[in-house]
């Protein structure tokens, strides 16, 4: 039987830190994806979380595995689809090899481009992000992801 390749934090922004917590010693050096982001709710719109660091950033430091964030454009609705949603996705992370195994799970959920952001500091512009997508999906009740144009 072959191991898990790549888990995946999928949890509510509140309960990651110590979802992490509570699962470092079973993760062990499993990459794990982080795809939660702290935003905050009010009457004139969501607004990302105020912390320095982004959520995966703070979930790195809880656990010894390498920590990958992504998957924050994505609409939830989306993935439950018959086809996947037509947009990229956006990963980052400090490590290359759990990057690759993040990057190949997260391209087969888009019918476009799963994509190298960078490094894990770069989680904090796409957690913000999502922030600014939830506000444009909310406005113009749709679905709406992210496309990035002149890549190869």
């Amino acid at each position: 039987m072959r191991g898990v390749d790549v888990a995946i934090l999928a949890v509510k922004a509140e309960g990651a830190l110590e979802t992490a917590t509570e699962l470092a010693e079973a993760l062990g050096s499993t990459p794990l994806l982080c795809v939660a982001s702290e935003l905050r709710f009010s009457k004139s719109g969501v607004r990302p979380a105020v912390e320095g660091k982004s959520l995966a950033e703070r979930v790195a430091e809880r656990v010894s595995a390498p920590v990958v964030a992504g998957l924050h454009s994505l609409a939830a609705a989306n993935l439950g689809a018959a086809e996947p949603p037509d947009e990229d996705t956006l990963l980052c992370g400090d490590d290359a090899a759990a990057k690759e195994l993040a990057l190949e799970l997260a391209g087969g959920l888009v019918s476009g481009r799963a994509i190298d952001a960078g490094p894990l500091a770069s989680a904090r512009a796409l957690e913000g992000m999502t922030a600014v997508i939830v506000n444009v999906n909310r406005r113009y009740r749709a679905h709406a992801g992210v496309r990035l144009t002149g890549l190869p």
